[in-house]
C-alpha cells in the first residue's frame, strides 16, 4: 500500500512517546444528520494527553527527542498569551524534568482580563513554566535578553519555534497521517477528505510531506486561521515541507506536495472569533458532547458546516476533520459566548 523504503524510514525517526496513541478515529453521527452532506469522522487528537491534548504534542515528541539527543537542559518556545502550544510544551517539559520558558506575546487584541489569567495562562503556571510576557513589538528584543540570560547561567537551551513547526517537529504530523489512513482502512472510510485548522503550518505540512512520501492519493484542505494573505500560509507550508525533503533527501518523495487552502473564514483575524465559529463550538457541543475552541478547531469546524450546507461537499460519502485541540482557552474567551 505504502512505499515499503519511506514506511520503514518514517518509523525509524528517533522520538519520545509523550502522548496517547493512535487517537480514536470516530463518527459524528449526529452532527452529521443535522447537516444532511458526507459523514463527519473526527480524528480525536484533541486526545493526545498532554495536559488536555492537542496537536502539538505529536510535534513535540519529535523535539523533544531531538532536544535530549543534543543535550539540551533547558526549553525555550514562543507563542500567543493563549498559545496551544505553549501549554504542550509545557507540560512535556514537566514530565521530562526540563525548565520551561515561555516567550508569549501580545498580538491578539482581546481586552479581557480573564485572556491574560484563565484558558492556557492558567495552565502554563500551573505546570511550573516560567512566562515572559511582551508586547508584540519587543518580540525580538525578549528572546535576545532571555536566551542572553539563560547562557550567562550556564543553560544549554533548545529553542522551538511557534507551533512547533519545524522541519522536526512536522514529521509528527506525517506519522499522524500515516496512522489516519490506517484507522480508515480499518474502518472503512474511503476517499475522505481530510481537513483541518492551518496557521503556523507545521499541522498542514506534515501532512502533505506524509502524502508525498507514502504516495497515497488523498485530498488535504487547510483553513487558514491566521494569515491576512493566504499565499504566506501556502508559502509557508511549502517551505517547511521543502524543508523535510532537505533536511531527509533518503526520503523519496513520491509525488510533489499538494497544497489547499481555505481562507474565506479567517473573519476579523488571529484570534477573533466568528459568529460562525461559535455558532458551530455550540452545535458540537451540544450534538456531540465535544468541545471545540474559538481560535483554531472551532473555525475550521465552522468552515467544514458552511462547506457541507453549501453543498460543495456533496460527491463525498467521507470527510475527516482533525481536531487540533484547544479547549483549554475557552475560559479566556468566556465573554465571546456572553455576548
Amino acid at each position: 500500500m505504502y512505499d515499503s523504503a519511506n514506511l520503514e524510514w518514517l518509523q525509524q525517526q528517533p522520538r519520545v512517546v509523550l502522548g496517547h496513541g493512535p487517537t480514536p478515529l470516530e463518527p459524528l453521527d449526529r452532527l452529521s444528520e443535522e447537516l444532511g452532506g458526507p459523514r463527519i469522522w473526527l480524528k480525536r487528537d484533541d486526545c493526545t494527553g498532554l495536559a488536555s491534548g492537542g496537536n502539538k504534542t505529536r510535534k513535540l515528541e519529535y523535539l523533544m527527542a531531538d532536544g535530549l539527543a543534543a543535550g539540551a537542559d533547558c526549553v525555550v518556545t514562543h507563542g500567543a498569551v493563549q498559545s496551544n502550544h505553549a501549554r504542550q510544551t509545557a507540560a512535556a517539559c514537566a514530565k521530562l524534568g526540563l525548565p520551561c520558558h515561555l516567550l508569549l506575546s501580545e498580538r491578539v487584541d482581546w481586552p479581557f482580563e480573564s485572556y491574560r489569567r484563565q484558558g492556557n495562562v492558567l495552565l502554563d503556571k500551573l505546570l511550573g513554566a516560567q512566562l515572559h510576557i511582551h508586547e508584540l513589538a519587543n518580540s525580538s528584543a525578549a528572546r535576545k535578553n532571555l536566551l542572553a540570560g539563560l547562557a550567562d547561567a550556564g543553560q544549554r537551551v533548545y529553542e522551538i519555534p511557534a507551533g512547533g513547526s519545524s522541519a522536526i517537529g512536522a514529521l509528527g504530523y506525517s506519522r499522524c497521517l500515516l496512522e489516519l489512513l490506517n484507522q480508515c482502512a480499518a474502518q472503512q472510510v474511503q476517499d475522505a477528505m481530510i481537513v483541518h485548522a492551518s496557521a503556523s503550518a507545521g499541522t498542514q505540512s506534515g501532512l502533505v510531506f506524509g502524502k508525498s512520501l507514502l504516495g497515497v492519493d488523498c485530498q488535504i484542505l487547510g483553513i487558514n486561521v491566521f494569515h491576512p494573505d493566504p499565499q504566506t500560509l501556502k508559502d509557508r507550508v511549502q517551505n517547511l515541507a521543502q524543508g523535510m525533503h532537505d533536511l531527509w533527501p533518503q526520503a523519496k518523495l513520491q509525488q510533489p506536495f499538494d497544497i489547499e487552502v481555505n481562507h474565506a473564514y479567517l473573519g476579523g483575524g488571529y484570534g477573533q472569533p466568528t459568529e460562525a465559529c461559535l455558532d458551530a463550538i455550540g452545535m458540537a457541543a451540544q450534538l456531540e458532547g465535544i468541545l471545540f475552541d474559538p481560535v483554531y478547531s472551532g473555525k475550521a469546524l465552522a468552515a467544514l458546516i458552511d462547506q457541507i450546507t453549501l453543498g460543495n461537499l456533496s460527491h463525498l460519502r467521507d470527510v475527516i476533520f482533525i481536531h487540533t485541540g484547544g479547549s483549554a482557552s475557552l475560559g479566556a474567551y468566556v465573554e465571546a459566548f456572553d455576548a
